[in-house]
């Protein structure tokens, strides 16, 4: 069973564009994904106060990587990747875990770098997860069911939403000078947001897909008009920065390994239905032999990946849904088109200046796009419950691992009676909410 008619399909998976039309088909996705990709290394990196060479090169990594994770992908070495046009970028899905963790060992006394080395060794720790899962994709889809995916990737975005109006207003910096909340930071992160809605509704696919783009470009500018960019900062970074293994180190902690493995599970069920939708927009099949396969071959990757990303100092990758949506309006679904996306891909993130443009500016334009990025997994993840019928267990399942969920997201003092190993590992919301969905859906009958 194949997805579209042949028709709609120009450049089938195995067929070879010419180089300027693979070219264009390339920069047609980065377009799509280079925001996506670069996003959660920057928030993090401003979570956890970096300075702007450790910002720029993990921001740099993110991109260099996505590319080799993507060529994967794309290439399928041995049983690793899907063979598919799929593309791989870091994953929005594992920020919440990163900043409280990482803002955790850092209120601890750790320094920032230190910091980071924890959070790299337990992504590195975490990623075999997602390689033996994907040997037994059948037994964990009764476990991690639509209900409980949705669950937690609608707990997901709705505890980083506090993320999200924080950098609109201003972030640590505004609140230290004494701007947060000011006119000019809400009206910054107003404009981008609503260029973004207003491009969103347009009838034109590709201004759609390049909305936050267009968007985050139109506060860069007006950031500039305004004065409110140092671009003397930029002359601080070297103008060619090759990958470095292990920069910051391993490290471990126990309290910020079990929600990684959560997500990494989460993620593993989501990158099924990516690689069946690429599958579908790609005229390829969506069952049977060839399929199971390439989606065994693609959860492995990410797998993989997210190990590689760890190594080299930046967080786990996943498929990207953006390029099925790309995919879909060209007609090119040819996998050598991935070669060009990753070669695109890995020489930006080799160029400090491509990250250190974005690390400079203003939070607020940020965050007139991140807060429709974290609003729409929330409404992700709503969609994928209700994409099942809500009978009354599932109800009682999603009413109880939200209200749990949420209530230490708000209220996270109420561990306090805890010793502080479970106190640790119970301080996400998006770990405890999880667990308890996947036990209530393991132990209650059907």
């Amino acid at each position: 069973m194949s997805g579209q008619t042949t028709d709609d399909v120009i450049f089938r998976l195995d067929d070879r564009p010419s180089p300027g039309a693979a070219l264009v088909g390339a920069f047609q996705h980065v377009t799509a994904v280079f925001v996506g990709i670069i996003t959660p290394p920057l928030l993090i990196a401003q979570a956890l106060g970096l300075e702007l060479h450790d910002s720029v090169h993990i921001v740099g990594m993110s991109l260099a990587v996505s590319g080799i994770a993507t060529f994967i992908q794309c290439r399928r070495i041995g049983p690793i990747g899907s063979g598919l046009l799929s593309i791989q970028g870091t994953s929005f899905t594992f920020l919440g875990p990163i900043i409280a963790s990482g803002t955790a060992l850092i209120a601890g006394g750790m320094p920032a770098t230190g910091a980071l080395g924890v959070i790299f060794g337990v992504c590195l720790l975490g990623s075999p997860i997602e390689m033996i899962l994907s040997r037994f994709l059948g037994h964990a889809q009764k476990i991690i069911t639509p209900t409980v995916t949705g669950i937690v990737v609608t707990l997901i975005g709705l505890t980083l939403i506090k993320l999200g109006m924080t950098t609109m207003a201003g972030g640590p910096a505004a609140r230290a000078d004494g701007t947060f909340g000011s006119l000019r930071n809400l009206g910054l992160a107003g404009l981008v947001l609503l260029i973004i809605v207003v491009l969103n509704r347009s009838r034109n696919p590709y201004l759609r897909m390049s909305s936050i783009l267009v968007g985050l470009a139109a506060g860069y500018a007006v950031s500039v008009a305004l004065g409110l960019i140092d671009f003397a900062r930029l002359g601080e970074l070297s103008f060619f920065a090759l990958p470095v293994p292990l920069r910051y180190g391993i490290g471990f902690s126990w309290s910020a390994f079990l929600p990684i493995v959560l997500i990494y599970l989460i993620t593993a069920i989501e990158t099924i239905g990516d690689l069946t939708a690429t599958s579908a927009v790609s005229d390829e099949p969506v069952e049977g032999p060839i399929y199971m396969r390439r989606v065994q071959g693609g959860v492995l990757g990410d797998g993989v990946n997210s190990a590689l990303a760890a190594i080299f100092n930046t967080f786990p990758n996943t498929t990207f849904s953006q390029n099925n949506g790309v995919i879909q309006l060209t007609g090119v679904a040819s996998r050598y088109v991935g070669y060009y996306i990753a070669g695109l891909l890995f020489l930006l993130g080799l160029f400090p200046v491509v990250g250190g443009v974005f690390q400079i500016m203003p939070q607020p334009v940020l965050g007139g796009a991140t807060m429709i990025m974290f609003g729409s997994v929330a409404a992700a993840g709503i969609r994928i419950i209700a994409s099942h019928a809500i009978d009354r267990r599932a109800m009682l399942i999603i009413a109880i691992s939200l209200a749990m969920g949420l209530g230490i997201t708000f209220v996270p003092e109420a561990l306090a009676g805890l010793s502080p190993f479970f106190r640790n590992l119970f301080q996400s919301g998006i770990a405890t909410g999880g667990l308890v969905a996947i036990v209530l859906n393991i132990v209650l009958p059907e």
